[in-house]
């Protein structure tokens, strides 16, 4: 994949809107000319296979995360069932597990929808200014609308939320969004400073997000009591489930998946190149009835594309300081593997209007970043991230899970009331143990092994889109041994 800095200007689709506040959707999957995967045609069985594979990935992730997100009696903690809010009411800590990269910075509102059976109605009351947004994403996890502060304001809203072969009235005072599939999935975000009075103020927020099935408009409606699943392991992170699937297994749920949730017309090639494995939208998968050739690429299939996916990361954007920075996030057109890298790592990641998230693995010098060392990470005075809503930095363990720690700190922000230098400069320790009480406000704390370090810049400045600004370099401190 040749990533120049076009990314920096092209970022994803926006979602303008027309006439009386019509959402119109110009996902990039409409594009004719974006590679179809990697940057070499499939020429043979197992590479029609990897091809297959990589494709389907974020379908099936997020029908799995759905599972095991939905899979409760009423909303409680992460999870809630079909079409309703789960609102989470405090920041994660290291037991998530739920969905990789999680933050610290907003509180989620989650809440799958399935508007192939019905449309439904949010609502969203008055803001007052505060920064949120309520992404959602397809079944393909494209971004296709952003509700929010950036997008329609702070003031209450109203949305009229219908399947791709939905048509009819939509209810007054309410703005329609025409979701691409049935499986959405809202994953809205509202930023809280974590102090008991914020978090008591955004809670009031929360409780008043809601969502009605559309035969409920005008009436007291209730949502049926719903059962949990006991096959559902709700143990295992989800990206484990998938990356564990047999073969067959896994293209069987791919195929039965894209009965409901097409693919999109611009992706005639992967699929043609898929029913030639005899993998169909709709149909069951059976390798025993294809040649010995295709039947052993299927099979090796998914350890070759899930090595593909995450090798993928060393690839995308650009390298910035050791950062890897790139703003194609969110809405992926035909770039398939980088869609399937950002639901390996990102799950839920934003378009990069709302958020860009530089990540980094390594130190200044290139070596990885490992609790056993100490680091700096220094912005010179006026040089910190140029945003228009907020920004931090987030630790995690290899794994892009949080990391356990003494003071229950997983990213450092302006809100923990930075200290800056004496030239106006600002550094954040980024080590295992105290830098000591006078720098602890500035204290990221680290893992005793490799760790990974994430930027989230919300509403990033033009600067920071246009890559005319850089996160500062992550620096080994000269006593690098603890």
């Amino acid at each position: 994949m040749n990533v120049t800095r076009r990314i920096f200007a092209a970022g994803a689709a926006t979602i303008p809107f027309v006439g009386a506040g019509l959402p119109i959707c110009r996902a990039r999957a409409t594009e004719q000319d974006a590679p179809i995967i990697g940057s070499q045609a499939a020429a043979d069985p197992l590479e029609l296979a990897i091809d297959a594979y990589i494709y389907g990935y974020p379908l099936v992730t997020m029908e799995l995360t759905r599972r095991v997100l939905t899979n409760v009696v009423a909303p409680e903690g992460k999870g809630a069932p079909m079409g309703q809010f789960a609102s989470m009411r405090e920041y994660p800590n290291a037991k998530f597990r739920a969905v990789t990269a999680p933050n610290a910075d907003t509180l989620y509102s989650s809440a799958f929808l399935d508007v192939g059976q019905e449309p439904h109605l949010l609502t969203i009351p008055e803001e007052n200014g505060r920064y949120f947004l309520m992404p959602m994403l397809s079944a393909w996890t494209n971004v296709f609308t952003v509700p929010g502060k950036r997008t329609t304001g702070t003031g209450p809203q109203t949305y009229f939320i219908a399947g791709p072969g939905w048509s009819g009235s939509v209810p007054s005072g309410a703005k329609l969004i025409q979701a691409p599939t049935n499986l959405i999935w809202i994953l809205g975000r509202t930023y809280c400073t974590g102090t008991p009075e914020d978090y008591k103020a955004v809670h009031a927020l929360q409780d008043r997000y809601r969502l009605i099935p559309a035969s409920a408009t005008g009436k007291t409606y209730t949502p049926a009591a719903r059962r949990v699943d006991p096959s559902i392991d709700m143990k295992t992170s989800v990206r484990e489930q998938v990356n564990r699937m047999d073969a067959t297994t896994y293209f069987n749920l791919l195929a039965s998946l894209m009965k409901d949730n097409p693919p999109a017309l611009a992706d005639g090639v992967p699929v043609a190149k898929m029913a030639s494995l005899g993998i169909v939208p709709g149909q069951s998968f059976d390798p025993a009835s294809q040649p010995a050739a295709i039947r052993a690429a299927i099979e090796q299939a998914p350890k070759e594309a899930i090595s593909r996916i995450m090798g993928h990361f060393k690839d995308t954007g650009n390298h910035v300081n050791g950062w890897t920075f790139t703003t194609d996030g969110g809405d992926y057109g035909k770039d398939y593997l980088q869609r399937a890298l950002i639901t390996a790592i990102g799950l839920g990641c934003n378009l990069p209007q709302d958020a860009v998230y530089p990540t980094t693995t390594v130190d200044a010098a290139g070596r990885k970043l490992n609790g056993n060392s100490k680091y700096v990470m220094r912005f010179a005075e006026g040089e910190l991230p140029p945003v228009n809503g907020f920004w931090s930095v987030t630790m995690y363990d290899a794994d892009y899970f949080f990391v356990d720690n003494p003071i229950n700190r997983y990213s450092v922000s302006p809100r923990d009331a930075l200290k800056a230098n004496p030239d106006g400069s600002v550094d954040l320790f980024i080590q295992a143990e105290s830098p000591g009480a006078h720098h602890e406000s500035n204290w990221l704390p680290a893992p005793s092994g490799p760790f990974v370090l994430m930027m989230r810049t919300y509403w990033p400045k033009d600067t920071l889109l246009n890559g005319s600004w850089s996160p500062p370099p992550v620096t080994r401190s000269t006593s690098a041994s603890l």
